[in-house]
């Protein structure tokens, strides 16, 4: 490998694993934010799942005045359409969250029982990496976010990437990151051709109650539940 694999905290839903869900944090949390998520999607004993909750490295963030923090990337304008994004950052991260994937598959996980969830940042990430890595995964969770760098990004959709389904989640008041950035990129993908399930909420930055449940249920399908 690489680099050193992220510290995360590991939750298992049973003594033997079968898929393994790789869940990103939001720009200023970490690992511990979604962890409580496990027991309230009420997922079946059989098969066993691990959940992965990494910390993201600690890096200053321009919009908040350069204060240190936990982050996946630098974010430099709340003008997610913006081309002056952190390239560079989201693609260490990308790589990073690839280490993780190749270590799970070292423990017996194939990539296509491997989902890759986040919230804000954590869920961009899980987008770019998800649709442009090495690894054609299960699934890809992405919660209040949007498809970050789309010029660079957009081109490297492969054939089998195409085929990984996409649950894409917003909360109509939301003023972190508008509704209308995570419409522009749903639209962007669904031109590539990638499949995307999209739901949105009368909610702000956040994750409500029917949006678990309506997770619970892709994931109990993603599992075979």
């Amino acid at each position: 490998m690489s680099q050193k694999l992220l510290d995360s905290i590991e939750i298992t839903t049973a003594e033997h694993c079968e898929y393994t869900v790789i869940w990103l944090h939001g720009l200023g949390a970490s690992g511990h934010d979604f962890e409580p998520i496990v027991p309230e999607l009420q997922l079946l004993q059989r098969p066993g799942v691990r959940f992965l909750f990494p910390h993201a490295p600690v890096r200053p963030i321009s919009v908040n005045g350069g204060a240190a923090m936990r982050g996946w990337y630098d974010i430099n304008s709340l003008d997610f359409g913006s081309r002056q994004q952190d390239s560079a950052g989201i693609k260490e991260s990308a790589s990073l969250i690839s280490d993780l994937i190749d270590h799970e598959i070292s423990r017996d996980i194939p990539a296509s029982h491997i989902t890759l969830a986040g919230f804000s940042q954590g869920g961009a990430i899980a987008l770019y990496a998800g649709l442009t890595g090495k690894h054609k995964l299960g699934g890809i969770l992405a919660l209040s976010t949007y498809m970050p760098v789309q010029d660079d990004a957009l081109p490297l959709i492969t054939e089998d990437h195409r085929e990984v389904p996409v649950f894409m989640a917003h909360g109509e008041f939301d003023d972190v990151i508008q509704i209308r950035y995570a419409e522009q990129s749903r639209d962007a993908l669904q031109a590539h051709n990638v499949t995307v399930e999209w739901h949105q909420y009368a909610i702000a930055h956040s994750v409500s109650a029917d949006e678990v449940a309506d997770v619970s249920a892709w994931l109990k399908r993603q599992f075979g539940m």
